[in-house]
Formats: C-alpha cells, structure tokens, sequence
C-alpha cells in the first residue's frame, strides 16, 4: 500500500478536511456505520430501519448495473472505508479499490486484511483524475457519491475511460440539480447560499457543477457509448428525511448563533431534504460502456473524438 498516511493532498484538502471533522466522522459512524452513501428504499417508504440493510441494497443496485460476470476486474474510485468494495468482492468480483484520503485508504485496507480477503480486494491511495494504472486494465470502474469531489470531473471520466477495457462498463452513483444561477421562481434564495455553503464546505466542487445534462454530456463527450441515466431520489428519500428529522432542531440552534459553516452535514441534512422535496437536487446512477474494438474490416460504434484529459 502506498505510503501516504498524513500527506495532505492540496487540492483535496477541503474534501479531506471535512470527512476528518468531529460531525463527520460521528455521524457516518452513528448513523452509517462509517458508510459513506445513502440507502436504497422501495419508493413510498416511510420507516428508514434497518439502515445497514439499505446500504447493502444500494450497494446490490450498483452491482446489477455494472452487470459484470464472477471474476471480473473493476476499480472503485473512491472507495471510503471499503464497505462497497468489500460487498463486491463477496459477490464474485475482484476489486482494485483507491481514496484519495489516506485515512480511508488505511482503514479500508485494514478491513480488507481483517476479514481475510486480500486475493479478491485491495485498497491503496489514489487520485481518480491521474490513475496509476495501464491503458484497458479494468472490466468495470465505478464511483459511489465520490465523483461530487471532484475538482474537474472531465478529466476524472476521460481516466475512467482510459484504464477501462474495450466493451468495459462503467456506473456513477452520482448527485445533480437545477442550475444553481438560474433559480426557478419560489426557490428561497437562503436555499441557493446553503447549497454553495455546503458544497464548498464538504469539498464538492465537481457536485457544484453538476446541474442537470452535464455528467451525462462528459461522459458522452469522454467516448462513452450507451449513456443512460435514472432517477433514484424516491429509492433513497427515507434515508435523507431521516437526516432531516434528526438535524432539524439542532440547525435552528446553529442558525441563530450563526455556526452553519461549522456544522456542514447538519445544515446539509435540513436544506438537502428541503432541496429534494422541491424536486431542485437528484440522486442519480449513470451507466454507459466503453466502445468495444473492432476487429479489421469491421463496422461498429468505435471509439469517438474525445476532448479533454
């Protein structure tokens, strides 16, 4: 494992920052058993409990939209403490995991040592927008919420394109919104400042700058092929309401002594379920596939000109 612990990387150093907080690391403890992603629910419902068991569902849901076969090789970019990685590979598929917080890098990798799972997982520090691996090495990559770290998603998707095998798949569980600059009539303007307050506070420029249609055009603009996008703010709503519920009181505190930049996820529980209630913010899951090569003489959707990276 790359030896990293305590390096500050600047250009991440808001997101990694913030998951060292106090609030951070309480709550994704607390509440998701250091998890770092929302649940999967059946759309209606109103009891969020257990929530270990709607994490794995979500974790399951990205697991059929990679649709990879047992052995496959994919790459989670992004993988926190290692929770997804480590259902995947107990479904059969052999993951190379990176973070680019070295504490999460650690933990993940000591998880993976403590379970006994070194042949089919392993984690290590690394950076998404300049990946450490060989041209067409991945069957599959995938990101779960860590995309809306990034500080320039295009280039972040052309490496996910890169290390990808012709014909690989690629699935972003990923946010998106409304055009922040252009609001919609009847959306508070305190709304519009949290968001941006919340986003820079947790370190989420590439979320910023995901209004709707722009993941999906990178992604088509990288070489993408098959690009496909679904809504799943119902399937994870149970999960923020009860993030609302429980930040309610506490951020009407906060508010009055002025402490909202100090207490991201709380502010960001009450305006983020604020915000998906007004249909403004979505959950969304993004698949597509890298063209597959095409032998000679052959006709098919090969690679397109890509820009950027």
């Amino acid at each position: 494992m790359t030896e990293t612990t305590g390096l500050l990387i600047p250009e991440y150093s808001s997101t990694e920052s913030y998951y060292n907080t106090w609030e951070s690391r309480i709550g994704y403890r607390v509440f998701l058993g250091g998890t770092r992603h929302f649940g999967y629910y059946e759309p209606g419902t109103l009891w969020p409990f257990p929530l270990t068991a709607a994490l794995r569902r979500m974790e399951d849901h990205l697991h059929e939209s990679l649709d990879l076969p047992p052995g496959a090789k994919v790459l989670d970019a992004g993988c926190g403490v290692g929770h997804v990685a480590l259902h995947l590979a107990q479904k059969g598929l052999h993951v190379q995991a990176i973070d680019i917080t070295p504490n999460h890098a650690m933990w993940a990798q000591q998880e993976i040592e403590r379970r006994g799972m070194q042949d089919t997982v392993h984690a290590q520090w690394g950076d998404y927008h300049s990946l450490d691996f060989t041209d067409g090495v991945f069957d599959g990559v995938y990101t779960m919420e860590t995309l809306v770290h990034s500080s320039d998603p295009s280039k972040a998707v052309s490496e996910i394109y890169r290390v990808l095998k012709p014909g690989g798949h690629v699935v972003f569980h990923e946010y998106d919104h409304i055009d922040v600059t252009k609001p919609p009539p009847g959306c508070p303007p305190s709304l519009v400042e949290a968001v941006a307050r919340i986003n820079t506070r947790s370190g989420m420029p590439g979320n910023q700058a995901f209004d709707r249609g722009v993941l999906h055009r990178i992604m088509e603009e990288q070489g993408f092929v098959d690009v496909t996008e679904r809504d799943l703010s119902d399937n994870m709503r149970p999960l923020m309401r009860l993030f609302y519920v429980v930040a309610y009181l506490p951020y009407l505190l906060i508010c009055l002594l002025g402490l909202q930049q100090w207490f991201v996820n709380t502010e960001g529980g009450v305006q983020g379920y604020r915000a998906l209630k007004r249909g403004y913010w979505r959950y969304m899951v993004f698949t597509a596939r890298k063209p597959a090569a095409r032998k000679e003489g052959e006709e098919g959707d090969g690679p397109r000109q890509r820009r950027g990276g």
